[in-house]
């Protein structure tokens, strides 16, 4: 009995340690139940978290793209509280004092009256000197009309009209279209709205003040008869471009029609030369510069000018310095120092070229100095990026890599395409007044008056921030 008895009560305790394990288990699964569904949460929720970083990278990068392009890029960020004084600041640093020249001869001469008593105490005045002024201004304006008689004439063999023709006519035209525009009230016009970017109706505006009445209409057909006079030295100039040693290309949007269309720009030191095509591409290119220029191009990264298979290619370090520091911005801490180590090397490269320029490198020294450089690329572009902003970043670099440099082999090569730059500035704010041209013929008229217009640049070389070989020495990862 006490057997059996115990024998229960063991089987009892049994049981009971059992259903203990029993609900300890159920209450484990239904704890890995809940942390299977929360790890499967937190795991969709990283991934979408995920793939809002890439969407917010390309919406950055989408903005700052747009930032370049706005209408009004001159005001990107809240005023400062105490902003400095605009100028240049006193001392011995300000430079040379602008002044305007005394004129090299005198019109007329009128005499200022003298001051009868000091404005200050009433007291007598005695004159101590006689100082001279000179007012220089433009004459007050009076059309000339010149009526030209022109004898039209017919052949009595084939009956066929003719008519005479003298060098100050502008057109053929008679009858209704008889009133013409004059030459120097032509080039008025041209230079007002091709040169200085007004509108026609503007422009038509400031020829109504000279007492010129024009129309805006009657402006444009003024304009057009220019371009087609200047077409031919267009024509010698895109001849003398091909020629030319170093050229730089650049490009930007335009408006035909309002259809996309591209103003191409190509400048070398002593032309610049404007061409609308309806593509960006390097069929458009060879428009202008044939397909074996075997010159120097200094150009930014698009790639079509690469396929210049037979030129001596330059890239310009300034995009590539802009676009290290745009990535530094917005990279993450822990990747910045690619674009960081990038902008270095290009840095030291154009400390380079000014030691040289102020005498300091001699051409050996500067031949030493290429094989460093190199390495430091290779170097760079070999490492591990971690982030596919470096990776594209990198890429880019491995293709521009042969184009790195040319600037210091060659002096007479410039390091960035600052020409072309400029030369795209003014046709800008053309087409930010008045938005491209209508026609193809308009686009025509364009290309040719902006290039005949377009005066030769000049500049002298700016210093750079960062001193020769520095980052080789600075750097323990550019030591090779």
């Amino acid at each position: 009995m006490q057997d059996r008895t115990g024998a229960s009560s063991g089987g009892s305790g049994r049981q009971s340690t059992y259903d203990e394990l029993a609900v300890e288990a159920a209450v484990l699964r239904a704890q890995n139940i809940r942390l299977h569904a929360d790890n499967d949460e937190l795991t969709a929720r990283v991934g979408g978290l995920e793939a809002r970083i890439v969407e917010l990278e390309a919406l950055v990068e989408e903005l700052r793209r747009a930032g370049k392009r706005q209408s009004a890029p001159f005001s990107k960020r809240a005023p400062k509280q105490s902003p400095a004084k605009p100028g240049r600041k006193p001392g011995e640093g300000y430079g040379t004092h602008g002044m305007r020249k005394p004129p090299d001869h005198v019109d007329d001469t009128i005499e200022a009256p003298q001051p009868e008593d000091c404005p200050d105490c009433g007291g007598e005045l005695d004159l101590e000197r006689m100082d001279d002024q000179w007012i220089v201004d433009i004459p007050p304006v009076a059309n000339v009309i010149t009526r030209v008689r022109v004898p039209v004439c017919r052949c009595r063999r084939c009956g066929r009209r003719t008519q005479g023709r003298h060098p100050a006519q502008t057109s053929d035209a008679l009858g209704a279209a008889a009133s013409q525009v004059g030459p120097r009230a032509t080039a008025l016009a041209v230079e007002l709205h091709k040169g200085a970017g007004l509108s026609l109706a503007r422009t038509a505006t400031v020829l109504a003040r000279l007492g010129l009445a024009v129309t805006p209409g009657g402006v444009c057909q003024a304009v057009a008869r220019a371009g087609r006079r200047a077409a031919p030295t267009y024509e010698a100039i895109k001849s003398e471009l091909a020629a030319s040693p170093v050229i730089s290309p650049d490009e930007t949007g335009w408006r035909i029609g309002g259809q996309r269309a591209w103003l191409w720009v190509f400048a070398t030191a002593t032309l610049t030369l404007y061409h609308v095509a309806r593509g960006r591409g390097f069929d458009q290119a060879i428009e202008v510069l044939p397909a074996d220029y075997a010159g120097t191009l200094v150009r930014d990264g698009w790639a079509p000018y690469r396929r210049y298979g037979a030129a001596t290619h330059q890239t310009c370090l300034a995009h590539l310095i802009r676009r290290a520091g745009e990535l530094v911005e917005t990279l993450p801490a822990e990747h910045r120092w690619i674009p960081r180590d990038a902008a270095e090397i290009l840095r030291a490269a154009l400390g380079i070229r000014d030691a040289r320029q102020r005498g300091d490198y001699d051409d050996a020294t500067v031949a030493d100095a290429l094989p460093v450089l190199a390495r430091c690329v290779d170097t760079l572009v070999g490492l591990p990026a971690g982030h596919d902003a470096n990776r594209r970043f990198l890429a880019h670099i491995a293709n521009e890599r042969d184009a790195l440099f040319t600037f210091l082999v060659d002096p007479g090569v410039d390091a960035t395409n600052w020409r072309s730059e400029q030369g795209v500035r003014p046709a800008v704010v053309n087409r930010k007044v008045w938005g491209g041209n209508r026609t193809d013929v308009g686009a025509r008229t364009q290309e040719v008056l902006a290039t005949v217009l377009r005066p030769p640049l000049s500049r002298a070389s700016t210093s750079s921030p960062c001193s020769p070989i520095s980052c080789a020495r600075r750097h323990p990862r550019w030591r090779l």
